[in-house]
């Protein structure tokens, strides 16, 4: 039985080898090897056009029972790449996989990519590459706002935490979400949504539970972002997404570590009204993020932490049902 899955191993690791020479011959420098150890890779990809529209980055790691028995891992990088279309764009490659379960994915994947690309620069007509499309005209961020704030463009795959990555959708359940109470300033709203989360999985699952809800699809922004601790590497695997909402990701992110929560998504729907708010935006967003946070125990109030005289107060532990 050794022998098979060690002949199996051997047999994957080739068909990565020369899938990865192929790639490299058919896409030149647009194919990067970034661990190659690690068998990470990342690819640049176009709309295909003479003067790009739209470009988008695949971030690829490819496990060790890759193609035999699992998925590549991959994270798509594109700030113009708002939920809904990440989430469609996510949900046909995934189809892409089941339907060739077992063979070499990536040149598919890459290709529809592209095709994805083509497709969503011609409906959009002339598009500024600069242009962030999900922008509400809002995109004057004070820098006196901006310090230290991580931002979500620039966050980058940790090897480390590769496993968690890992398809177990068969040992996994959809976490309950719970969805706060709404903010409402100019006519724009915001309404925050939580859930405990173990894996960056369970985020996906989140997310795509959250779209299926019409109204919170249609928001004009879904900035999220989660922490998960890993008591194994003692350390934290956190990412998050602005969808549009220039800089919002990192301050959400920035505000869960200064609350030191773990084990936990947040997501904050905004639908703007028309009226800008500029830097109260983001007040707002952490404010809703920071009250169904309280209210749901992963922090303390400020009252409490004043009282207490502590600054923030560690998360208690949450017992789903």
């Amino acid at each position: 039985m050794a022998d098979f899955i060690n002949e199996e191993s051997e047999g994957d690791l080739q068909d990565q080898m020369e899938e990865v020479e192929a790639l490299s011959s058919i896409y030149g420098d647009e194919w990067c090897v970034i661990d190659e150890a690690s068998r990470i890779f990342c690819i640049k990809i176009s709309d295909d056009s003479e003067e790009p529209k739209l470009t988008a980055c695949l971030q690829i790691i490819l496990p060790p029972d890759y193609p035999s028995a699992a998925p590549p891992i991959y994270q798509m990088n594109a700030a113009w790449l708002r939920g809904p279309e990440r989430a469609k764009l996510a949900s046909s490659l995934e189809d892409l996989y089941v339907e060739h379960v077992g063979e070499s994915i990536l040149y598919l994947w890459v290709e529809r990519v592209r095709e994805f690309l083509v497709e969503k620069s011609r409906s959009s007509g002339t598009v500024d590459p600069s242009e962030k499309v999900n922008m509400t005209a809002e995109e004057e961020v004070d820098d006196e706002d901006d310090e230290a704030v991580p931002d979500s463009r620039t966050l980058e795959l940790n090897t480390e935490h590769v496993h968690l990555f890992m398809d177990h959708a068969n040992d996994e359940e959809a976490p309950p979400i719970k969805h706060g109470n709404t903010i409402t300033d100019r006519r724009s709203t915001f309404q925050p949504h939580l859930a405990p989360v173990a894996t960056p999985r369970q985020v996906k699952m989140v997310l795509g539970k959250l779209y299926e809800n019409k109204k919170i699809a249609s928001a004009t922004h879904n900035t999220y972002a989660y922490r998960i601790y890993c008591e194994d590497k003692n350390s934290f695997l956190q990412d998050c997404e602005d969808d549009g909402e220039t800089a919002a990701g990192g301050r959400l992110l920035h505000l869960l570590q200064i609350l030191d929560v773990r084990n936990v998504a947040v997501v904050v729907s905004r639908w703007y009204g028309g009226i800008l708010l500029g830097p109260d935006r983001f007040k707002h967003i952490n404010n809703c993020a920071r009250n169904i946070l309280v209210e749901e125990g992963y922090t303390a109030s400020a009252d409490e932490a004043a009282k207490s005289g502590a600054k923030t107060k560690r998360p208690k532990s949450k017992k789903t049902k």
